[in-house]
């Protein structure tokens, strides 16, 4: 899989659909960002998604809290919200770990 860069984007993901599955280039595109909506509404739902030997992505409700101004110290109030959480598989950290840099 060819990168810019560093980093994997949409264009990169599609390009490899269409490389190993044979489909065509809009289709492959069409997949990828079929697939990622899927993921994206069910994160909106409140949902896991589990990916088998990846990981797991969830929201969590996080509560309202005090925090602090690092300016000023003055404390402040943080508002209670909804943040995504990612879990990498143990076969994902193991690829990651033995993989030479």
């Amino acid at each position: 899989m060819s990168t810019t860069g560093n980093t994997i984007t949409r264009a990169d993901l599609s390009q490899a659909v269409y490389e190993e599955v044979g489909l065509s280039r809009n289709e492959s595109a069409d997949l990828v960002e079929m697939v990622l909506e899927e993921i994206c509404t069910a994160l909106e739902r409140g949902e896991v998604v589990k990916i088998s030997s990846f990981g797991t992505f969830t929201v969590r409700q996080k509560g309202q809290r005090i925090g602090r101004n690092p300016k000023t110290g003055e404390e402040v109030p943080i508002l209670p919200r909804r943040v995504l959480s990612f879990r990498a598989s143990n076969t994902l950290k193991e690829r990651v770990d033995n993989h030479d840099v």
